[in-house]
């Protein structure tokens, strides 16, 4: 029986859509804190633990605007418990993994799927469906903050259970946690009256699809989108070695993680009100060259745990805030009516960039010993993204899509 939401209701959606993704992207952006440990232990080598992330970082963005087309079709709730499910399951056999190929099943596909399917475009579209009008935005940017402040929770718990209990431990915890987000995904898909669905039309993804994928506009997004995946990847996983190796204790890696995700429930707010008042490709912009000057300022400054904190406050502000207006851009150029599958497509873009990020600070620590290349190509890649934001228009491609 269909039911109409009131105010609480719309706050318990809301929240249970932002809880899940607390706990798929806590989980996922504290996987970093597992290099050293599981290397320690299996003797695996770093280089080959980070590709297996690396492929972690390309299934994540895979896995989206497959998941979110199924979703459309066929409804969230499934999907949802599916994909806990299999991030449960990852974790969960990963302290069994004795070998690479192992931990790239594992973690690499298994972890990688399962956080994917709970994220953006499942949860935003799902939620989206059954709120009026007027409180989708800012559920999208509770929704988006939810993810930053699992960060802020998982990275400095699981450094604890880290220590406490081993890595293997820590694993099996967060598989648990995964399982007890399952109760939320029946608070966020219960069927409620005025609920938006869409007839399934032949031929309508394809055409939306392949129109998208002929504008500039859209292909430029892609672009910047992919630098900021190579920037977040790059960084939380290779981020505890990086303090490793200025000598300082591990427990500033994980609050360093921590104060990223804080940062950014701050910022995902921000970016979300900002978008309201300014074109988002100028957000973006400003963003993307935020990220250069701080990078660049890191690298001449002391290496302390003050550096680390101010660095990660700075970078956390605009960490994940780049979703808001760059799912923006996509709904004014093609409507909402694919959104979740245009902008699952961008997410795959911005984890092809997490690819590189994840495996190429892999190899530069491999073969040089730390991560100076890979803190100079950051610098390098944020201006070019600021750059190509400037040119994309925010118009819609044509009223028949845009209305679909």
């Amino acid at each position: 029986m269909l039911r109409s939401l009131s105010r609480p209701d719309v706050l318990v959606v809301t929240l249970a859509a932002a809880g899940i993704m607390m706990v798929t992207m806590g989980s996922r952006q504290s996987l970093g804190l597992f290099i050293g440990p599981i290397e320690a232990t299996t003797g695996m080598g770093i280089a080959s633990i980070s590709l297996a992330l690396a492929i972690g970082q390309f299934t994540w963005g895979a896995i989206q605007p497959v998941a979110g087309a199924v979703a459309d079709r066929y409804g969230a709730r499934a999907v949802l418990i599916g994909g806990l499910l299999i991030l449960a399951l990852g974790s969960a056999i990963t302290p069994f993994v004795t070998c690479g190929f192992g931990l790239m099943i594992s973690l690499g596909l298994l972890s990688a799927m399962g956080s994917g399917i709970g994220s953006f475009s499942v949860l935003i579209g799902a939620a989206a469906q059954r709120l009026p009008l007027e409180s989708r935005g800012t559920a999208s940017g509770v929704i988006n903050a939810g993810g930053s402040f699992g960060q802020f929770v998982f990275a400095p718990i699981l450094q604890k259970l880290i220590q406490g209990v081993g890595w293997m431990g820590a694993m099996w915890a967060m598989a648990l946690m995964t399982l007890a987000a399952l109760p939320l995904v029946g608070r966020l898909t219960r069927p409620v009256e005025g609920q938006v669905t869409h007839v399934h039309e032949e031929g309508g993804l394809k055409r939306a699809v392949g129109k998208a994928m002929t504008d500039r506009s859209y292909l430029l997004l892609h672009a910047g989108f992919f630098t900021c995946g190579f920037h977040i990847a790059f960084l939380v996983t290779h981020l505890p070695g990086e303090v490793n190796l200025c000598g300082l204790p591990p427990a500033v890696a994980s609050w360093s993680l921590a104060i990223i995700g804080l940062a950014n429930i701050f910022g995902s707010l921000y970016a979300g009100s900002c978008v309201a008042k300014y074109r988002s490709k100028y957000v973006l912009a400003a963003m993307y060259a935020s990220r250069a000057v701080l990078i660049a300022l890191y690298l001449m400054a002391p290496r302390t745990e003050l550096t680390f904190y101010l660095f990660a406050a700075g970078l956390g502000f605009t960490w994940l805030a780049t979703v808001p207006p760059t799912a923006a851009i996509v709904g004014k150029l093609f409507g909402i009516r694919y959104l979740a599958t245009l902008f699952g497509l961008t997410l795959l873009s911005h984890q092809i960039g997490g690819f590189l990020g994840a495996y190429l600070g892999g190899l530069t620590i491999s073969r040089f010993g730390d991560f100076g290349w890979m803190w100079y190509a950051d610098i390098a890649l944020a201006v070019l993204a600021a750059v190509i934001n400037l040119p994309i228009r925010e118009a819609p491609v044509e009223a028949k899509l845009a209305i679909a």
